[in-house]
């Protein structure tokens, strides 16, 4: 019985780690994948381009749906980005929102999208774990044009 009761104890801590260790790998897939939703968001949309730029609200609001029971805490780490280039010869203009130019080849318009979230463990063991785990995901994809 004494045996027993010994490992069981260390039975328990197993298993509260693996525990543990399963939210948080579930959490930090769940913040890579509102990045790519974000920047597909921003790629199905011809770059959700606005007046000022992307639309990182709706791009926002993409990574939020995406993110499960993250909801709250899904953030962008930097403002979205995106980059161009041309096919061929060419200049391509990435100052304009949408951005022009590559007129002699084809213009390809790449969006960078980099979130994070704030994650609590559900159990903390003082000098062990921080109270707060910041999580980041990034994505990148190309828009249709």
């Amino acid at each position: 019985m004494i045996e027993t009761a010994l490992s069981s104890m260390f039975l328990m801590l197993l298993l509260l780690g693996a525990m543990e260790m399963g939210t948080m790998t579930y959490a930090a897939i769940e913040v890579a994948n509102s990045a790519k939703a974000a920047a597909q968001y921003a790629a199905m949309n011809g770059g959700a381009w606005t007046r000022n730029g992307l639309d990182t609200v709706g791009m926002l609001a993409a990574a939020q749906a995406d993110a499960g029971n993250l909801v709250s805490n899904i953030s962008f780490t930097t403002a979205p980005t995106y980059a161009c280039v041309c096919t061929g010869t060419g200049f391509a203009n990435c100052s304009t929102a949408p951005p022009t130019g590559c007129t002699s080849s084809h213009l390809l318009v790449t969006i960078t999208v980099k979130t994070q979230a704030n994650y609590t463990p559900p159990v903390r063991i003082p000098g062990l774990t921080s109270a707060h785990i910041m999580l980041k995901g990034s994505a990148q994809e190309a828009v249709l044009q």
